[in-house]
């Protein structure tokens, strides 16, 4: 086992205007939470006055229960599918190599932190650049689409996208990484040079 420690980050190149909208879209989601409490505690009352009127029929009741918590079920629902939207923004990727692991994790708003996988270096098949004729013919051979471990589809100023091809034991799959030159001299390093593809 070689001693390596590496960790780099790739965060967005729009990472100012995605952390307003990841601000605006949680606001929005809190207020829909808050009215819906607001909401759900009236409902109590007039579900009451509801059940006990005399003067409603069955279908009446029905009609008048829907009619109260419907705007609930909308205000929850808006709130759940905003909390899940504002994930979508303002999000970076961490890369941690340690010993001949590299772990990668999606990190949002640059708080929450959530593991993705970590990769085994003896299970890299291919590295290399993805500007490269070597990533193209890599691509081929595979039948999935590479994921991307980073937010960006163009690299930032002094880093480059590199990919790998990794095999587990279910499948082939190519993994793109955005990141200084250094993360791939060290990846290289674990997984050994003649897994570097130069064409």
């Amino acid at each position: 086992m070689r001693d390596t420690y590496y960790e780099e980050s790739a965060g967005s190149a729009r990472r100012e205007v995605e952390a307003k909208k990841y601000s605006i879209v949680h606001v929005l989601s809190v207020i829909c939470f808050v009215l819906a409490g607001i909401h759900g505690f009236f409902c109590i009352s007039f579900l009451q006055g509801v059940f006990t009127d005399p003067e409603l029929s069955g279908l009446g009741r029905a009609i008048q229960t829907v009619m109260l918590l419907l705007p609930l079920v909308f205000l929850i629902g808006g709130g759940v599918l905003l909390f899940f939207r504002k994930r979508k923004y303002n999000v970076s990727y961490d890369y941690i190599l340690v010993d001949d692991e590299l772990r990668v994790s999606r990190v949002y708003n640059g708080r929450k932190r959530k593991y993705l996988r970590t990769f085994k270096m003896d299970q890299i098949l291919k590295i290399g650049f993805c500007e490269r004729d070597s990533f193209k013919d890599t691509l081929r051979g595979v039948q999935t689409k590479p994921s991307y471990l980073t937010p960006n589809r163009e690299p930032m100023e002094n880093k480059a996208f590199y990919y790998f091809l990794y095999s587990d034991s279910i499948e082939k799959r190519v993994y793109i990484v955005e990141a200084r030159v250094e993360l791939l001299n060290n990846l290289v390093l674990a997984a050994g040079r003649n897994k570097l593809e130069t064409r």
